[in-house]
């Protein structure tokens, strides 16, 4: 409560806290304020912006007008005037970062120094490459991470397993999905995740090449670009839609904290046998010949239809 104009119950400097599920702790009103001020608590908390809230029985005026101040006639009996300021007291955004690659590690250094809570996951992760991240998980997808409201998440394992980790990414209720790659690559991982049944509406949040076109180059300049973007979605800026929204796939199960890990990709067209590599899951075996691919998207399309790309052992021996 920053002003009155009597009669009210409520003085200056009286305050309450709301939480996120419309408690409130303290007094900032009777009757007729708490109501309001508990609606616009929780819409602040929404858009995280603060406002000034007026309650007063006179109607709203121009000259009163201002950025950030809400007016609200008053239907109490008592009368009176109160001036209100909200503020929304939220936790440091999330930022997780799949991959071990000097981008990802510019992202953990100069997200951490603009007030990232940032966490790192990646098989061959080593936490004593980033000291500036909160957790870091030698893990394939994100099951090992606390749980968070919307985080944002940047798949920047640049090709080691980009596909797994933005199905899993995909699969949560993420503020922000992004991927470091070129235009030709973005496209081909797109074209993939439609494919392989991620719902259009995901595969079209996707942000890929994630960041802002600044004509970066170093990995620290697509840092900063990544977070430039992060800052426009954060505050309401950007002209894309960011958000994939909750979790909709088929088999993408919650487990500690609530977040889904990698999809794993083994594939057994008609009984073959599949091998994954314990490091990065490229190989597969078929009529005793191993194998190797370059990505994901490749591995899967010959999973698939392995004879429309290379013939069995006994056609060529025919």
């Amino acid at each position: 409560m920053v002003a009155v104009q009597r009669p009210t119950s409520a003085r200056p400097g009286a305050r309450g806290i709301v939480h996120p599920d419309g408690a409130i702790e303290g007094w900032v009103g009777g009757s007729c304020a708490q109501p309001i001020v508990i609606r616009e608590a929780l819409r602040s908390l929404a858009d995280g912006e603060p406002r000034l809230l007026r309650l007063s029985r006179t109607p709203p005026s121009d000259s009163r007008r201002g950025d950030g101040v809400i007016e609200y006639v008053m239907t109490c009996h008592s009368g009176g005037t109160l001036e209100i300021y909200v503020e929304p007291q939220l936790p440091a955004p999330a930022l997780w970062i799949a991959g071990t690659t000097p981008i990802a590690q510019a992202l953990v250094t100069l997200g951490s120094a603009m007030g990232h809570r940032v966490s790192v996951v990646d098989p061959v992760a080593d936490a004593a490459a980033f000291p500036a991240a909160e957790h870091v998980l030698a893990e394939a997808g994100f099951r090992g991470l606390p749980d968070e409201r919307s985080p944002s998440i940047v798949v920047a394992s640049q090709g080691s397993w980009d596909e797994e980790a933005l199905v899993a990414a995909l699969g949560l209720d993420a503020g922000y999905v992004g991927l470091v790659a070129s235009p030709t690559r973005a496209a081909a991982v797109r074209a993939w995740l439609l494919e392989e049944g991620v719902p259009a509406e995901r595969v079209a949040a996707l942000r890929a090449p994630a960041g802002l076109d600044l004509g970066a180059v170093t990995p620290e300049e697509v840092a900063v670009s990544i977070l430039a973007e992060l800052v426009q979605v954060r505050r309401g800026r950007a002209a894309f839609v960011a958000a994939p929204g909750p979790a909709t796939l088929a088999g993408a199960g919650a487990g500690a904290g609530g977040a889904a890990e990698a999809v794993p990709m083994a594939f057994d067209p008609v009984g073959e046998i599949v091998l994954l590599d314990p490091v990065c899951g490229m190989t597969v075996e078929r009529d005793s010949v191993v194998y190797a691919f370059c990505s994901v998207t490749c591995r899967s399309r010959f999973a698939r239809d392995p004879a429309a790309y290379v013939p069995s052992t006994a056609a060529a021996e025919t």
